[in-house]
């Protein structure tokens, strides 16, 4: 019989070897696991330790290169433009892949797929499935297979960790991504605890910074000190190499007024570049908003230049807007080839508040002082005003205030004439012999004096000296006054003057100075207006006296020469006729007749002055009976629309001695066809108007009549309005409160 014991001997030592081998294997995998685990425990060392990153980064690739079974381990970090960046190897295949070396992404590879994917990648047969520069250089370094997985710090991919075989026969264990990815945890975490821990410290030192500008601030420091602190602050607490601070003009100019570099000062305060081109400056000036360049090498325009040659590489702006309107800007600048980080914008913006804060700070405490300074010139001439000064002495303390109060080298006040001349009535500042007070010169050209003539608004030139012509242009050409400003003097709706003002500087005159100079002339136009008034109040007294004493004399003259006189005769007849009635004369009756006949006289002619003075048919029938018995003496038709009821005794008496003198105007100088009489009512106003189809060319101070109609009128609180161009007609016009005096 055959024997069995060998065979059945030898699968019992088959069976004890395999067993052995499962045994063996297990231990191994026990213990690598275990190695793996106190791997993973000096690595979560490290990290709750907050070592440094690049202890940190070290430690990963050599622990995941000694426990793993791969033949190189690297960790690499994905950059902004599209690159990756080695920071930590181990292994012997890593040659080709130095920490700090800089790598293009592309072609099919590892890495370029984790970058594409955010998921872990695999490939098995590499020097036949790799492509771009990362996968020719690990062809050439002899990579069989490779795996890598994404480091992904909150949310965010940023960067990765690859292990690979050069060993043909023996690919990379299918577990491998999911081991590795317990390492690419615990880097996740050091990252975010050490972007954690810088983001806090950067923010405690940013908020210093904010606290020691904002001390300046609150201190009332001056706008340059605070200027200067902000650039300061700004290029300490960024990764820049330039900071620097600007404002812009009106004529597009940028003109620095704080600089800090670390090579020395390009831009020194003062200094003044025009915009155009592209630039961070022009860009925010034409935005209003923040702006970056990330390669000024393709920059234009004039401070660019100059920009370019101190190495500038990447910039941002961020513009300075005070009060709605755009002050100035902040901007930065690195010559380094990483562009400034996405959040320098948002941290320039918090500087930037602070310094609109000083500027508005200072502008009000410069305001309230100029305000205070302009409040106080101004109390000075109103007192003046109050106590009725001379014209000529308020004229000279008028320039004289506006000229101390503005930024200017010359102030002059003229006065308009009636036949186109501008005359000076006083001037402050430079002497320039066209304009000294007194001298006249006509109006025409282009110049502040005939805009304002011809417009009867405020006017500015601000390249005066250029563009000046006409006789008042060539003073201003002689002065090279560059900017002027000048505001009308405007009395009682009538343009009287005007007020101008000039600087010999390139830069224009501040953009208020029209409404300044206007506190001004409002003063002077009331000057001249209570002037005026007590001219005219004192004229109207002594012509209502002249009026009243020739009233008197006429009556007086009236009286005697006509009823007078009548009642004299009738008198002397009366006593005849009593003497001849006693002796029993004949003649008696006829002396009689005679004496009643002089009575009768005497009592028609005082009837017919006591007509002249105010007729009966107004007394009686009010201001239409007045009118139609007036206009039934006048030799030339009338139209009459008088659709008024009774009025006060004084009203209608004036309405009645205004249609009387301006038909008697027409009668004897309009040389008229026709006229026409019109009065009603227009709310609290009876409104009185006479026109004529006449040849016109009327003035009020040519006829006696009418200066005395304008007293009686303003007596009532009521206004006389002439119009008479020539050849039109003329046309009278009286407005009458209601309330007027009886």
């Amino acid at each position: 019989m055959p024997s069995f014991e060998a065979p059945r001997r030898a699968a019992r030592e088959r069976e004890r070897e395999a067993k052995s081998s499962a045994l063996r294997a297990g231990r191994d995998e026990l213990q690598g696991l275990a190695e793996e685990q106190v791997a993973l425990r000096r690595v979560a060392t490290l990290v709750a330790r907050a070592a440094p990153q690049e202890q940190v980064f070290a430690a990963v690739a050599e622990e995941v290169g000694r426990v793993l079974p791969v033949e190189f381990a690297i960790l690499s970090r994905y950059e902004a433009d599209g690159s990756l960046t080695i920071l930590a190897g181990s292994g012997t295949s890593v040659a080709n892949f130095p920490a700090g070396s800089r790598w293009s992404l592309g072609g099919k590879n590892v890495s370029t797929l984790v970058f594409e994917t955010s998921l872990p990648v695999r490939i098995d047969d590499y020097p036949n499935r790799s492509s771009g520069p990362i996968g020719v250089s690990g062809r050439e370094q002899g990579v069989r297979s490779a795996v890598a997985t994404p480091i992904t710090v909150e949310g965010q991919l940023w960067g990765v960790m690859t292990v690979g075989s050069t060993v043909e026969e023996l690919p990379l264990p299918a577990d491998i991504e999911a081991r590795l990815g317990q390492f690419t945890e615990l880097l996740a975490t050091a990252l975010a605890n050490t972007e954690s821990r810088t983001a806090l410290a950067r923010l405690a030192e940013e908020q210093a910074a904010l606290r020691r500008v904002a001390t300046l601030v609150a201190a009332g420091a001056s706008p340059q000190d605070v200027f200067a602190s902000v650039v300061e602050e700004v290029g300490q607490l960024l990764p820049v190499d330039l900071a620097n601070m600007f404002r812009y003009g009106a004529d597009r100019t940028q003109t620095f007024v704080a600089t800090w570099g670390r090579t020395g000062v390009r831009f020194p305060p003062g200094e003044r570049w025009p915009l155009g081109g592209k630039n961070v400056a022009t860009i925010v000036f034409e935005t209003r908003r923040p702006t970056r360049i990330e390669d000024y090498s393709d920059a234009s325009g004039p401070v660019s230049l100059v920009a370019r040659e101190t190495d500038l590489r990447s910039a941002v702006g961020a513009p300075i807007i005070v009060e709605g309107h755009l002050w100035g800007a902040i901007a930065v600048g690195s010559r380094g080839d990483q562009p400034l980080p996405p959040d320098t914008e948002a941290r320039l913006a918090s500087f930037t508040e602070l310094v609109v804060t000083a500027i508005a700070n200072t502008e009000s405490r410069a305001e309230l002082a100029r305000l205070g300074e302009e409040q106080a010139a101004l109390r000075r001439v109103a007192t003046l005003v109050a106590r009725g000064t001379p014209q000529e002495e308020l004229f000279a303390a008028v320039v004289d205030e506006v000229g101390e109060l503005l930024p200017i080298e010359s102030a002059s006040m003229s006065r308009y004439d009636p036949d186109d001349l501008l005359t000076f009535v006083a001037t402050w500042g430079q002497e320039v012999e066209p304009f000294a007070v007194g001298s006249r010169q006509r109006i025409g050209g282009k110049n502040l004096g005939t805009i304002v003539f011809e417009t009867g608004r405020p006017a500015r030139l601000d390249r005066y000296a250029d563009t000046a012509s006409g006789p008042l242009g060539a003073g201003v050409t002689k002065a090279g006054i560059r900017s002027s400003v000048a505001t009308p003097i405007t009395v009682e709706g009538r343009l009287w003057g005007v007020i101008a003002a000039g600087s010999v500087l390139e830069r224009p005159l501040p953009p208020d100075t029209e409404a300044r100079l206007g506190s001004f002339t409002e003063l002077v136009a009331t000057a001249i207006a209570n002037a005026e008034s007590r001219a005219a109040l004192a004229g109207s007294r002594a012509r209502i006296v002249a009026a009243s004493d020739a009233s008197r004399r006429r009556i007086e003259r009236d009286l005697h020469d006509g009823a007078q006189q009548r009642l004299v005769h009738a008198v002397i007849v009366l006593k005849l006729a009593l003497r001849a009635l006693s002796g029993g004369e004949a003649n008696a009756k006829a002396l009689v007749a005679e004496a009643l006949q002089h009575a009768e006289q005497a009592n028609f002619e005082l009837r017919e002055l006591a007509h002249g003075i105010l007729p009966a048919a107004l007394t009686r029938g009010g201001l239409q009976a007045g009118v139609e018995a007036l206009v039934s003496r006048v030799s030339l038709p009338v139209i009459v629309d008088v659709s008024v009821g009774r009025l006060s005794a004084g009203v209608e008496a004036t309405a009645y001695f205004v249609v009387s003198e301006a038909l008697t105007n027409v009668v004897k100088h309009a040389r008229a066809d026709g006229a026409g009489v019109t009065a009603r009512l227009e709310g609290g106003d009876l409104r009185v108007e006479v026109r004529d189809d006449g040849i016109g060319g009327a003035r009020s101070d040519q006829t006696t009549g009418l200066g005395g109609l304008e007293d009686r009128v303003s007596a009532l609180g009521g206004r006389l309005v002439l119009e008479s161009p020539h050849g039109v007609g003329t046309r009278v016009r009286a407005l009458l409160p209601l309330s007027g005096s009886d």
